[in-house]
């Protein structure tokens, strides 16, 4: 399964979006505020999902972390950053 239909899936799973599917949510729009509509606590929620999934050593800087869940694309940047790194 490609890195961002896996991402997809964890966000659907992580936050029970019953009403949304993979192919609903895009790769490059925003996921809080006007695209998928998302809020802090949801962030927190792909946050601990994203860290349990992938291992991943999320940033103490709220700004980092910002840019880094912008999007599904940059989610996976990151992901990819992580496990080549």
């Amino acid at each position: 399964m490609e890195l961002e239909t896996k991402i997809k899936q964890l966000i659907i799973t992580s936050l029970e979006l019953e009403d949304i599917s993979v192919e609903d949510i895009s790769t490059e729009e925003p996921l809080f505020g006007e695209g998928l509509g998302l809020d802090s606590i949801d962030a927190l929620e792909i946050g601990m999902a994203l860290k349990k999934e992938f291992n991943l050593a999320l940033s103490k800087n709220k700004e980092d972390n910002k840019k880094y869940f912008y999007s599904v694309k940059t989610i996976a940047d990151f992901v990819r950053s992580q496990q080549n790194g």
